[in-house]
């Protein structure tokens, strides 16, 4: 009897460990495609290396909970970009408000805030002029402009936006003129 039960055990263990590989390739295999792409929506938004692989992380896990939900492969990448987007948005109101709190602590204490490592060397670097052009770049304009320079297409582009797809190029256009307009003029292109 002790004999039937392991052979038992070990029939079900292989049934299991088949059926949990067979979900896990689907979410490895997503997360190795789409790493990168999630990432670099998130870091567009949160504007913060650190916090964007929280969003990203938090993206995958929401796929991880939701990947029987996904039918369809070709939106599967559309799909993490709009919940990437969406988390970093949320990250970032809930970043506002701490530091909301944060000033209205230092005023009443007195003391100044320290500038950090990385955004003097944003500073010097020129990167938060190109955040803050970019910043004045109304929306769906700058959304639109940034999933295609991270090689969207504007199919991708108008699913995560939940956009129409017709109307994406245009967006993409009047995104890099108000970019260049804001920017200087054809300092740096996008």
């Amino acid at each position: 009897m002790n004999e039937n039960t392991d052979i038992l055990v070990d029939i079900m263990s292989e049934q299991t460990a088949t059926a949990a590989g067979r979900g896990q390739v689907e979410f490895e295999e997503a997360f190795t495609l789409h790493h990168r792409t999630v990432f670099r929506a998130a870091r567009s938004v949160v504007r913060d290396a650190g916090l964007a692989e929280d969003v990203t992380q938090e993206t995958f896990l929401r796929l991880y909970h939701h990947l029987d939900s996904i039918s369809c492969e070709e939106m599967l990448r559309p799909w993490l970009i709009r919940v990437a987007i969406n988390v970093a948005k949320n990250a970032v109101r809930g970043n506002i408000r701490a530091n909301t709190r944060e000033e209205n602590y230092v005023k009443e204490s007195g003391n100044q805030a320290v500038a950090s490592v990385e955004a003097d060397y944003e500073e010097l670097a020129g990167v938060s002029e190109i955040y803050k052009a970019l910043n004045k770049v109304k929306e769906p304009l700058r959304s639109c402009l940034i999933l295609k320079q991270q090689g969207l297409s504007y199919k991708e582009i108008a699913s995560s936006l939940d956009l129409n797809e017709s109307s994406i190029g245009t967006y993409v256009a009047r995104g890099r003129q108000e970019f260049a307009r804001v920017y200087g003029g054809g300092k740096g292109t996008v």
